[in-house]
């Protein structure tokens, strides 16, 4: 196997010039450098990528550690990572998988890592997290000197659905909330109630998953129990998918008999009929932040902005009570 020492002796320079021109670095004359990597062409040398990693302690790697990558949410957070990262001279490994999640962590195969995935558990991110370790969550509000999370504002959309609702005479509302441990959840969930506590109402609470069946599960419920509600606020667009397809299957009506709102602002949700009321927050911005953020840091210490992706209210057909509506 040809080495650095064959092509410092083809060119007839030193280990150290022969690796200067290589890196592109030092202080040498431009036809030295020359010289050395028309050496380093003409033996076929290739640096060991391995061995590198090793000297330096970098691999110019960031990990991302999804929990899926069915479905345009993740999509596009995969999208704002790979689109930050491409402008750079960082490589991308993305693994869904929690055994391998954990062997890469702990071996730090990767310079920082993206988390945005329940199955790492907290004490095992605060316990890696470290200068030369810096780790982005996006499903968890994290304390450390080397965790940075980066969060959808949940509140503000939130707040945003509930007076679009309350405003057009919506009294009794249903939350559809998701999975439990999701911090996304957690943070819809407690803001959805906190402000119909201030304006005098209670809310209906279904726990349950981000999941399209569970939407259509729990809308057959409702239905069935003869008592419907003005409006249904969903923690996601997937459970709001599938409450409205109970609905349909029950020959009722968005919003003529419920009005349905969701949360994320998938593709589909502008397609569907009727068209879905949605919070929007850029999944595609979310990950852009956390990539170029990360590196950012990885390559001159910046400072993390601790910010959250702004959300809004998308207001469509799904969620407009017409017969509550002042005539214009």
């Amino acid at each position: 196997m040809i080495t650095i020492k064959d092509v410092a002796k083809h060119a007839g320079v030193s280990v150290t010039t022969t690796s200067y021109a290589l890196n592109d670095k030092g202080k040498i004359s431009a036809a030295t450098r020359k010289r050395v990597q028309e050496s380093a062409e003409e033996l076929n040398y290739h640096p060991n990528a391995h061995a590198r990693i090793l000297k330096k302690r970098k691999s110019h790697t960031v990990g991302v550690f999804i929990s899926d990558f069915a479905g345009s949410f993740y999509e596009d957070i995969l999208a704002g990572i790979h689109d930050a990262v491409r402008k750079t001279d960082y490589e991308l490994i993305v693994c869904p998988e929690s055994q391998k999640i954990r062997k890469i962590l702990v071996q730090r195969q990767v310079d920082g890592a993206i988390i945005f995935n329940w199955n790492i558990t907290d004490d095992i991110l605060i316990k890696l997290a470290a200068t030369d370790f810096p780790i982005v969550v996006l499903d968890r509000n994290l304390k450390g000197d080397y965790l940075f999370p980066i969060l959808v504002d949940n509140k503000k959309g939130v707040k945003e659905v509930f007076y679009h609702l309350y405003n057009q005479g919506a009294r009794r509302i249903i939350f559809l909330a998701g999975s439990p441990d999701a911090f996304d959840n957690k943070e819809r969930k407690s803001a959805f109630i906190a402000e119909a506590k201030k304006n005098g109402l209670s809310i209906d609470v279904y726990d349950g998953y981000f999941l399209e069946e569970y939407g259509y599960q729990v809308g057959l419920q409702i239905i069935a129990s003869n008592h419907l509600p003005d409006a249904v606020f969903c923690a996601n667009d997937q459970m709001a998918i599938g409450f409205i397809r109970a609905m349909e299957e029950k020959k009722l009506r968005a919003p003529e008999d419920m009005a349905v709102v969701g949360f994320d602002d998938i593709l589909i949700a502008r397609y569907m009929q009727p068209t879905l009321s949605t919070v929007r927050a850029s999944r595609f911005q979310w990950g852009a932040s956390a990539a170029s953020q990360l590196i950012e840091f990885l390559e001159n210490g910046t400072p993390f902005q601790r910010t959250r992706i702004p959300s809004q209210l998308i207001v469509r057909e799904s969620s407009v009570m017409k017969k509550n509506l002042p005539d214009t």
